[in-house]
C-alpha cells in the first residue's frame, strides 16, 4: 500500500513522502519505497502483488484518538456554555445522564454517537458512559457493532450529587464489577472496560480507593471545592494519590491548573493528562500549558470532551490545542508554543500512549493493529503537486474536515460506513 506514514523516533517527527505496507488486520511490514517500486517491494516481502495506490492529494495516518469523551452529552453539545463547570453540570449534564436509565433513549443515541465519531476519524476512543450499568453496556454493544476500539467506564459518583443521579458506595463498587464482567463476557478485542470515577467533587475517599481514572484540576471553582472537602490534603492530585489512583494507567482530564508538585507526583507514577482544549474555553476554565506539562515529562493525549466540548473531531480538537498554544505563549517571553506535528503527535501516538494503548496502535510500526484513515488534501487543484509530505498534512490538519476522511480502518477492516 502506498502511502504516508508517521512515527515518532528519540522525539523527532517523521513522515515518509512514501511506503509500502502489508495489513490483514495487523502491520507486517512498513517499508521506505526510497524511489522503487511498490509492487516489487511488496512482492520481495510476500505482500499482495496488486497494492493500492492512493492518488496524488491523498494520504494514510493513523487513526485518531480521542482521549476522554463523554458519550452520554451528545445531545448537549452546544448547549450551556454561558456557564462555567460546576453550574453546567447541574444544570444542564446531570438531568441529561441521568435519563440514560432509558434503555430505549441510550441505544439510540450511543448508535448514533459512535457513527459520528468513526466518521470523524476516531478509531480509538475512551468513552465516559452513565452511572446506569445497562446502558453503559449498551455503549459497548455499539461500539462492537460499529467495529471501533474503546475503552469504556461506567461513572461512579456517590456523594454531592443531586437526588435523582447519585448511587451509594457499595452500589456503585457492586455495579462497576459488574459492568466489568459482563463487558468482557462481549469478548471483543476492539473494547476493554476502564473505571471511571467522575472527579473528587462527586466521590468521597472510600470510593475513590475503590476506583480509578479521573478528572483533574479542570476549574477553578472546582479546585477550590476539593481544598473544602479535602483539607487534609496538600493539592488535588494528593488527594487522588492517597486514594491509590495514580498509576501508569490512569488518565486524567484537563489538567489546567497543576502545580509543580503536581506534576512531578504525576510524572512519577506515570500517570497521563487528557488535553481537552476546547472544553477549557466553553467552559471558560482557563488554557492548559501543555509545552509545561511535556517537559515535566507528563504523558499528554487530547480529548475532545463532549459536551464541554461542541465538538468530537479531533481534527476540531488540534486546531484548538494550536490555538490555546499560542495563546499561553502572548504571556509568556520566549515561550514556544506546541507546532502542527507536536499537537498530530497528540492526537495519534501521543493519546495511544497516555491510555496505555501504543504498543497496539498510534502509528504504522511493523507489528501494531493497522487503525488507519484515508484523507484527501483540501483543494487538490489548487497546485497540490508541489507540496511535499508535511506540507499536506499541515494543509490537512488546519484546512480539512469531515468530508476530507474517506475511508476509516480498525484492525485493516473499513468501518466508515459499517453501519
Amino acid at each position: 500500500m502506498l502511502s504516508y506514514g508517521w512515527s515518532r523516533r528519540r522525539k523527532e517527527e517523521v513522515v515518509t513522502s512514501k511506503m509500502v505496507a502489508g495489513v490483514e488486520s495487523g502491520i507486517a511490514l512498513a517499508e521506505a519505497l526510497r524511489g522503487r517500486d511498490a509492487v516489487s517491494v511488496g512482492s520481495s516481502f510476500g505482500v499482495v502483488s496488486s497494492p493500492v495506490v492512493l492518488r496524488p492529494g491523498q494520504m494514510l495516518l493513523p487513526g485518531f484518538v480521542d482521549a476522554h469523551v463523554h458519550a452520554p452529552q451528545f445531545p448537549n453539545a452546544g448547549l450551556g456554555y454561558d456557564k462555567t463547570l460546576l453550574d453546567w453540570l447541574e444544570t444542564y449534564t446531570f438531568p441529561l445522564e441521568a435519563r440514560y436509565a432509558d434503555q430505549d433513549f441510550a441505544a439510540r443515541v450511543y448508535d448514533a454517537v459512535v457513527r459520528r465519531c468513526l466518521s470523524a476519524g476516531t478509531t480509538l476512543a475512551c468513552y465516559f458512559a452513565t452511572i446506569h450499568p445497562e446502558s453503559s453496556l449498551e455503549l459497548a454493544r455499539c461500539v462492537v457493532r460499529a467495529g471501533q476500539r474503546a475503552l469504556i467506564g461506567k461513572v461512579n459518583m456517590n456523594v454531592n450529587n443531586p437526588d435523582y443521579y447519585n448511587e451509594s458506595t457499595e452500589q456503585s463498587v457492586d455495579d462497576t464489577v459488574s459492568f466489568v464482567e459482563r463487558l468482557q463476557q462481549l469478548q471483543s478485542p476492539l473494547v476493554q472496560p476502564v473505571v471511571t470515577p467522575r472527579f473528587a467533587i462527586s466521590c468521597d475517599m472510600d470510593l475513590m480507593k475503590k476506583l480509578a481514572d479521573t478528572h483533574i484540576s479542570e476549574n477553578m471553582g472546582e479546585i477550590e471545592a476539593v481544598r473544602g472537602l479535602y483539607q487534609q490534603c496538600a493539592n488535588y492530585a494528593e488527594v487522588y494519590d492517597r486514594a491509590g489512583l495514580l498509576t501508569s494507567k490512569t488518565v486524567l482530564a484537563h489538567g489546567v491548573h497543576l502545580l509543580e508538585d503536581e506534576l512531578r507526583v504525576l510524572a512519577e507514577r506515570g500517570t497521563s493528562v487528557a488535553h481537552c482544549p476546547s472544553s477549557n474555553t466553553c467552559l471558560r476554565s482557563g488554557l492548559c500549558d501543555v509545552r509545561r506539562l511535556l517537559d515535566a515529562g507528563v504523558t499528554v493525549g487530547l480529548g475532545t470532551d463532549v459536551s464541554g466540548g461542541p465538538s468530537p473531531s479531533i481534527l476540531d480538537a488540534i486546531r484548538a490545542a494550536l490555538d490555546t498554544s499560542i495563546h499561553v505563549s502572548f504571556s509568556k517571553k520566549n515561550y514556544k508554543p506546541l507546532n502542527y506535528q507536536e499537537v498530530f503527535y497528540l492526537a495519534t501516538l501521543g493519546g495511544a500512549k497516555a491510555l496505555a494503548m501504543d504498543s497496539i496502535v498510534g502509528n504504522f510500526a511493523v507489528g501494531k493493529e493497522f487503525d488507519a484513515l484515508l484523507v484527501s488534501v483540501p483543494d487538490p487543484d489548487l497546485h497540490i503537486e508541489t507540496l511535499d509530505s508535511l506540507q499536506m498534512l499541515q494543509k490537512f490538519l488546519y484546512c480539512g474536515s469531515e468530508r476530507s476522511i474517506k475511508e476509516v480502518y480498525v484492525q485493516g477492516r473499513s468501518v466508515k460506513n459499517a453501519y
